[in-house]
């Protein structure tokens, strides 16, 4: 993949932690709450072999329009944001980045709703070994997810 300022990162360089995967936009109705409480969990479990992968999306409402500098910009002055911020992607259709088909073929959106990212702020917990272990809605505040990151960083 690559982080938002081009560069190519290899994502197994987080082999070993417990991952918070998060598709993110700066003008949404969830943007306030999730940016706020995704810097701190970070602050409080980034010494723990944890890290929050943030992606971009214009894919909902076209909320994300921003380019990455824009993103970056809002995301760590506005909100702190420590964690890495990744390009802009999309995480369904035909251009859908493959970490993405990866993360929804492990963690569907159950037989009701169906397996697609259907807003911005879905989110993904994945174990140290890489396995999805959660998937959480867009209206699930950071904060609500604490205990299951306690368990898998326990581990």
């Amino acid at each position: 993949v690559k982080d938002i300022d081009g560069s190519d990162v290899e994502l197994s360089k987080y082999r070993g932690k417990v991952l918070l995967i998060v598709n993110v936009a700066s003008k949404c109705g969830l943007t306030t709450t999730n940016y706020k409480e995704l810097a701190d969990v970070y602050t409080k479990y980034k010494s723990q072999d944890f890290e929050i992968l943030a992606f971009p999306c214009n894919q909902f409402g076209g909320q994300e329009p921003g380019t990455n500098e824009q993103i970056k910009e809002f995301a760590c002055t506005r909100f702190k944001a420590e964690y890495p911020i990744f390009d802009k992607i999309d995480v369904n259709g035909p251009q859908e980045a493959p970490l993405y088909k990866y993360l929804k073929l492990q963690k569907g959106g159950g037989w009701l709703l169906g397996d697609s990212i259907k807003w911005n702020f879905a989110k993904f917990l994945v174990d140290k070994n890489g396995n999805v272990v959660d998937r959480f809605a867009p209206t699930t505040p950071p904060s609500k997810i604490e205990k299951s990151i306690e368990t898998y960083l326990s581990r």
